[in-house]
């Protein structure tokens, strides 16, 4: 929900690739509203349209072929569609970041880690090369590196550190939102610890808004605070973390947590949600989920689902979640 505390608001969110004739829409009408302090999970399968949603909010989709189609698109009051580059290019770094999904590429392979942190401080803030410097120096030792690596190059870090490096980078100037694509890919389980606690100390520490993109649901109950599921391009549940957690409603959403291991359950199988996401180039008429879902019925294959308020924290976008005898199918399904 809008508010004055909002540090970004995404609104009718469309972005589509036109390639070869053929329109692949990767994101549709998608909405998202978030408060200084607060930590939202965007939650799907590979190809659900997060990270496009992502890039569409830095106004970074390369056009062509990419087309960003929205009511809004603010960032701290900035309209991120209408900006010319130059003006991006201040509000990118200072009050919105993106730690990139692999910090193995993300990294310029000539540059010193130092240099690279200073770079991003020197843009934003009016500061000499040396006092740069310094700081990017403290930004390193914030995130656990000691300063006097700041003159090593990428090659010379571990995965870990390299991500650690990033998370630096994004976060050398105190931005007000900070958006984080996969951030423990590829990291062992003892590193992703220390990445994501070292993230909500700095949430802490500067108030900063943030966007946690993952398919991993133990990240979302330890860092966030709402989550939205995506599927298809399209959010089909969003709602606080309890809520989610607790109060699942949508098919879709009920499958993820399905095909997780229960720890109380050792002997017990997975279930899989069987199937496919369909191909961007071709949505189905209906409710993208319904050949997937154990419970459509003819009706969901004709018309796309409206949003429904389940409660003031919660919303699912599902043809059958008003009918009086669906949670009752439901629960003899479980």
């Amino acid at each position: 929900m809008e508010n004055k505390n909002n540090v970004l608001n995404i609104e009718n969110l469309s972005v589509e690739f036109h390639v070869d004739g053929e329109i692949a829409k990767s994101v549709t009408d998608v909405n998202i509203h978030l408060a200084e302090g607060t930590t939202l999970g965007l939650v799907g399968e590979t190809g659900a349209g997060k990270t496009t949603t992502a890039l569409a909010a830095l106004n970074l989709i390369q056009c062509p072929p990419g087309v960003i189609k929205a009511d809004k698109v603010e960032v701290c009051g900035n309209d991120m569609l209408t900006l010319k580059q130059h003006e991006l290019e201040h509000v990118r770094g200072k009050d919105i970041s993106m730690i990139f999904q692999d910090p193995m590429t993300s990294l310029n392979p000539v540059f010193d880690v130092g240099t690279q942190i200073q770079e991003s401080i020197l843009l934003h803030e009016k500061l000499s090369k040396e006092e740069a410097w310094e700081k990017a120096m403290e930004m390193l030792e914030l995130v656990g590196i000691p300063r006097e690596r700041g003159h090593e190059y990428p090659h010379q870090f571990s995965g870990g550190m390299k991500q650690r490096v990033v998370i630096a980078i994004a976060l050398a100037c105190t931005p007000k939102i900070l958006i984080a694509d996969e951030p423990t890919t590829a990291l062992d389980v003892t590193i992703q610890a220390q990445v994501l606690e070292m993230m909500k100390d700095l949430r802490d520490k500067y108030g900063t808004a943030m966007i946690m993109i993952t398919h991993d649901l133990g990240i979302v109950a330890e860092s966030c605070d709402y989550v939205a599921v995506m599927y298809a391009g399209r959010i089909i549940e969003y709602g606080t973390l309890d809520e989610i957690f607790n109060n699942t409603r949508h098919p879709y959403t009920e499958g993820l947590f399905n095909s997780l291991p229960n720890i109380n359950n050792r002997v017990g199988k997975l279930k899989p949600i069987p199937g496919m996401m369909p191909d961007p180039r071709a949505i189905p008429e209906g409710c993208a989920f319904a050949d997937r879902c154990p419970y459509a019925t003819e009706n969901c294959t004709k018309k796309v689902p409206e949003t429904l308020k389940v409660n003031d924290d919660h919303t699912v976008a599902c043809s059958r979640y008003n009918e009086p005898d669906f949670m009752i199918e439901r629960s003899k399904a479980k």
